[in-house]
This record gives C-alpha cells, sequence and structure tokens, in this order.
C-alpha cells in the first residue's frame, strides 16, 4: 500500500485529519486509526484544510451527535469540489446502524469510504482500494468478529492510556444503541491486556483508563472463571503505572469483589462512575436496567463504607418515556440523598430501532429541559458544597497540562478525579504532587504544591 500512496501524490508528504465523536472507546477506536495510517507513512494534521485524507469517527447515542456529524459532512462538500483527491471516510457507530451506510452514500455522494465499528483494521486497504478505482466503498459488516490484536497505537496523550477490556455490550437498556452498533460483549485476555500496560509503564505513562461498555461483567465470556477485581490485582503490580481507572460500571454487577479489589490496590483510583440513569423503579424497568433504587442506594453506602474518601459519579437520563412528574421527583429526591460528587445529565434522546423508540408517553420537550435544568441546578449546589469541604486539604495531584493562557498554570487531577489548577513548572506535567487547596469552585479546585 504504501507504494500505491506514494505514486498518488509523487513525493509530497500525505496528512490525515480525524473528527471524533462521543466516548472514549471512540478516542481510542481514532488512536488505532491513527496508528494504522502512521504505518503508511501518513501524518496526522491538526487542520483538516490541510488533510489529503479526513476521517469521520462518529457516534449515535443521541440524536445531536449524529447532527453535528452531518453538519461538518455537508460543509466539506464545497472543499471535496476545491480539491476532488480529498478522500472522505465516514466510520464508526453511526455507519453501523441498519441501512444507514446507505443514506450516507445517498445523501453525501463525496464521501469515498463508509466503514463501521468491526473493520477499522481494514481502513489502509480501503484507502488504497479508493486511491486504486476511485469507487466508493461501502464497507460494513453485520456481525462482530474476534477482538484483532496486535494493532497499532498512536496515542494522543503521553502521561494517560485508554485501554479496552471489554468490547461490545450484552445488556440491551431499552434506550441504548450501543449493543446494536458495537456487538456482543466480548473481553480481551488478561495476557494481552497486561502487555499493553506494561509497555506503556515502559514508556513512562503513569496513569491507564480500563475501557468498556460495562467492565465490571469483563472475563463473564471465558471459560475460565476470572472477573474483573482480578484483573485490578493483576494490573496492579504493574512496574511504572501510578494510577489506574476504570469505566464505565454497570451497578447490577457492582460485586463485593471489585469493591475490595479497589480498596485493597494501591494504585487504583478511589473514583467510581455509576450511572443510575433514574431515581423511578418504574423507570428502570422500563429501561431494562436490572436493578432497584434501593438496590443501588445499597451499592453507594457501601462503597463508601469500604472505600473512604470516595468519589462516586453517575449519569441521569430525563423525560424518558413514561416519565411522570412523580417519577421525575423521585429521581430528584434520590440524587439529594445520595450526593454524587457529580452527575452528568441527558435529555432522553430516541434512537431508531431500540425498544424504548416505541413505547408509549413521550415527554414533550419543554417538560424535558425544565427537569434537566433543576436537576442540574440541584447537583451544582452538591458538587459546589462537596468541594468546599476539600478547602484546607492536601491532595495527590498527577499534572496533566499547562494552561494555554498562562504558561504557570498547571492543571491536574486528584485520585477522585477532582480537577485541580496549581501554580508550577512546565517540566512538573506528568509528575504526580501534593497540593493543597486553597480555593474551591464548582467544577474544579485550586491549591499551592507542597514541596
Amino acid at each position: 500500500m504504501i507504494i500505491l500512496l506514494n505514486n498518488w501524490k509523487g513525493s509530497a508528504e500525505l496528512k490525515f485529519f480525524i473528527f471524533t465523536y462521543g466516548c472514549q472507546m471512540n478516542e481510542y477506536d481514532s488512536e488505532l486509526m491513527s496508528g494504522l495510517l502512521n504505518n503508511e507513512d501518513i501524518e496526522k494534521t491538526k487542520d483538516p484544510n490541510d488533510a489529503d485524507i479526513i476521517i469521520f469517527n462518529t457516534c449515535c447515542v443521541r440524536e445531536r451527535a449524529e447532527e453535528k456529524v452531518f453538519g461538518r459532512l455537508g460543509q466539506l462538500k464545497k472543499l471535496k469540489n476545491k480539491n476532488p483527491d480529498l478522500i472522505i471516510a465516514v466510520g464508526g457507530c453511526i455507519p453501523q446502524q441498519k441501512d444507514v451506510a446507505e443514506d450516507i452514500a445517498r445523501r453525501f455522494p463525496y464521501v469515498d469510504i463508509i466503514f463501521g465499528t468491526y473493520n477499522i483494521d481494514q481502513l489502509p486497504d480501503m484507502i488504497s482500494k479508493v486511491i486504486r478505482d476511485r469507487h466508493t466503498i461501502v464497507n460494513v459488516l453485520e456481525k462482530e468478529g474476534e477482538i484483532i490484536e496486535g494493532l497499532p497505537v498512536n496515542r494522543e496523550d503521553k502521561i494517560k492510556a485508554w485501554v479496552p477490556v471489554t468490547h461490545g455490550c450484552n445488556n440491551f437498556c431499552s434506550y441504548c444503541i450501543v449493543p446494536y452498533v458495537r456487538g456482543r460483549e466480548r473481553s480481551r485476555t488478561v495476557k494481552e491486556i497486561l502487555r499493553e500496560v506494561e509497555i506503556l509503564g515502559e514508556k513512562g505513562y503513569k496513569e491507564v483508563t480500563l475501557l468498556g461498555q460495562n467492565v465490571n461483567s469483563y472475563g463473564k465470556d471465558f471459560n475460565k472463571k476470572i472477573e474483573f477485581a482480578d484483573l485490578l490485582y493483576i494490573l496492579n503490580d504493574v512496574k511504572g503505572i501510578e494510577r489506574i481507572r476504570f469505566i464505565t460500571s454497570h451497578p447490577k454487577d457492582l460485586s463485593d469483589n471489585l469493591i475490595r479489589a479497589i480498596s485493597e490496590c494501591d494504585k487504583v483510583c478511589e473514583h467510581i462512575h455509576l450511572p443510575i440513569q433514574s431515581g423511578s423503579n418504574k423507570i428502570l424497568g422500563l429501561m431494562n436496567r436490572h436493578y432497584t433504587v434501593e438496590h443501588f442506594e445499597e451499592l453507594v453506602y457501601k462503597v463508601r463504607k469500604e472505600i473512604p474518601n470516595s468519589s462516586i459519579t453517575t449519569d441521569i437520563i430525563v423525560g424518558f418515556p413514561g416519565e411522570t412528574k412523580g417519577d421525575y421527583q423521585e429521581t430528584l429526591k434520590t440524587l439529594k440523598k445520595l450526593r454524587f460528587d457529580s452527575a452528568f445529565t441527558f435529555l432522553y434522546s430516541k434512537r431508531k430501532g431500540t425498544p424504548a423508540s416505541i413505547m408509549q408517553g413521550h415527554v414533550d420537550d419543554n417538560t424535558k429541559k425544565q427537569r434537566l435544568y433543576q436537576l442540574m441546578d440541584a447537583q451544582k449546589s452538591i458538587t459546589n458544597e462537596k468541594n468546599n469541604r476539600l478547602l484546607g486539604e492536601t491532595l495527590e495531584v498527577l499534572i496533566e497540562n499547562v494552561e494555554k493562557k498562562a504558561s504557570n498554570k498547571l492543571m491536574g487531577r486528584s485520585r477522585t478525579n477532582k480537577i485541580v489548577y496549581t501554580n508550577g513548572d512546565p517540566e512538573m506535567v506528568g509528575q504526580i504532587v501534593d497540593v493543597k487547596i486553597d480555593n474551591a469552585r464548582t467544577w474544579s479546585l485550586e491549591g499551592k504544591i507542597i514541596m
């Protein structure tokens, strides 16, 4: 393929640009795409106008994400007319939906490559075929295959890294499109995960975040019994790595063993993202979440007892079909009772092909927005109170980067995932330092480094 690409543009250096939408798994997939193209001597550019190849790595979890993709695709028509040799590729979750790839080809005939989530490894070959044949390629596999290991990864960060441990999802929450576009749950082997994390430790990475639609179900597809807690104990011994995080945890699979592992593994951070989605048992049933509010509350109390000073964050969907004023009030009551460190709140987004899309009792937009804003205000107050309690406390902070507007202002995160700002030398990026908190805002903290 390298020869073909070189012939395509002569001696000019080829460049690509990736638009990434959606979750952390998509961010990792974009790093895979980048690694595959770097292997073909194609360099990444920060400006899409300078690119020979533009790739959209898309998300379809919410309608707004799709609208952003299609809006930007429409804007590229002028660029394609100006530069007919420009290759435009659309991949990820949007094309993986039933019949959507064909719709993209019809609406945007200047798109050259349309592919899904199961064949990212074929991207260089698809580009090669477009260069050779100048025909649009629609290559969306209907079913997931085996996990392909050993692909090159061009990581965006040199301090923190994403490491998938599972792919796909078996939960089939009634509102969620993920199982249909990411496939059934498949776990990576301990050997492959350990190898990847060890290499990261050798390269100087300080933190890894283990990824999965539901990391708590890791290993359930293996013949040999192993669970996510076992994986944490194994990774906790990797040299060089100083912090381990993970997302996302499904409440129905949060076991006592996992809580114990978080408590006992010194490198595993004291932060759990545990989506509740609703505080109404009726709505949780309609969502097919497989737990009750009472069970969720027990989990929160157990985590806080076994892991003192831990932080718990959550997701909440507002305006799910059938949500009455009473159901919403139950959610608001639960949020105030459990006092999450933060909550990502979303308006329900109808996704074609999901059971929720054909349910009765859809909530009107104005009502949904009013409920959302009230919920956000309540959480903002809770987060602000929790952050103010940290005044005078000393937190262990991994310095992640330098603020663009001030070269001596550093940004990092505590073990509990609090954003912390402090003044210091830019060379401290990548170091773990102690910061005494002297200022608290709603979404961040400030303090001075203690030497």
